[in-house]
């Protein structure tokens, strides 16, 4: 497929508002057979077009692309068995191809998924709405299509809201309310069969003790919450003071730990942030953390095998 039939399909893409990503080399190091330009479109369904390498790399581009849509926000990952430190903003993957060549790629989304659902009808959730559209975040209309949600109902249908928010899959779930309210309705949820993971996801107050009262002023402080969800930061304490990364598992879960909070992927090696993983899947009482679709899909096809790889880098630590 050549470059001119890539902008045209991408033309066709845009045109129908579907989600598609652009994967480009901006990097080979030999042995590899990607050169240097070359471009490929990775559609939501996770099939790819054109040409970035050999197989051996394919399910991990196409991981990254599906993640990076999933976000609505590019990256660039290096694919490579050398040792080198980690840099920040470069997502690894190790290289499965024998040669052990180096692949480094720049991912672009395009008519990625909403960032945000807001739920409620109370004038803070119709400020908050107007906000995320002037910070041009997409807003979805349900829970289950969006990362971020905001629960912004204020005492109309609370529990209703917050469960379907906690339900719905999202990696974060922000509530309006007090640190008092909050707890209250946390012992409702799990009347209502709500497990602790989910939970674990959920962060009322929403942003900082900011003396926010009108509609507009609370709006404002809860999208201080939803940006630093969506830009991966430390979670924003009632006091405004950072509090730590989002915990995502059960309180008697076991993981492996590398420094600063981070799990070491037993599918590709790379250190995982917990608080802002893409999946985490738990297997015999342990949680695992994945950074793209490919790594999560192969660790559910042959659980026991990663999990030996899981056991053996903690008797190595």
């Amino acid at each position: 497929m050549t470059s001119h039939d890539l902008l045209e399909v991408m033309r066709e893409l845009d045109a129908r508002g579907a989600a598609h990503a652009l994967v480009t080399v901006v990097r080979a190091i030999a042995p590899t057979s990607a050169q240097v330009g070359a471009r490929a479109i990775v559609l939501a369904d996770g099939s790819l077009h054109g040409w970035i390498g050999g197989g051996c790399a394919k399910h991990v581009v196409v991981g990254a692309a599906l993640a990076a849509i999933k976000a609505g926000e590019p990256r660039l990952v290096r694919i490579t068995n050398d040792e080198v430190q980690d840099e920040t903003g470069i997502e690894r993957h190790v290289m499965s191809c024998a040669s052990n060549g180096t692949v480094e790629l720049f991912i672009q989304p395009f008519g990625a998924r909403a960032s945000l659902c807001v739920l409620g009808g109370t004038p803070a959730a119709e400020e908050a709405r107007f906000l995320a559209t002037r910070l041009g975040l997409g807003v979805a209309d349900a829970p289950g299509e969006a990362p971020v949600v905001l629960v912004a109902t204020q005492g109309q249908g609370d529990e209703a809201a917050l469960e379907s928010a906690l339900r719905g899959g999202a990696h974060t779930v922000l509530m309006i309310a007090s640190r008092r309210k909050a707890e209250a309705l946390r012992e409702s949820m799990r009347a209502r069969g709500i497990p602790e993971e989910a939970l674990a996801r959920l962060q009322a107050p929403a942003g900082p003790d900011a003396g926010a009262k009108a509609p507009a002023e609370v709006a404002l402080v809860a999208m201080v919450g939803v940006l630093a969800a969506l830009r991966g930061r430390a979670r924003v304490a009632s006091s405004g003071l950072p509090q730590g990364p989002a915990p995502s598992i059960q309180a008697h879960a076991t993981h492996a730990a590398v420094p600063n909070g981070k799990f070491l992927n037993p599918v590709c090696g790379a250190p995982i942030d917990m608080a802002t993983a893409l999946h985490v899947e738990q297997h015999a009482g342990e949680s695992y953390y994945f950074c793209c679709d490919g790594c999560w899909t192969a660790f559910r096809q042959d659980p026991e095998k990663y999990a030996a790889i899981h056991r053996a880098s903690l008797a190595k630590a």
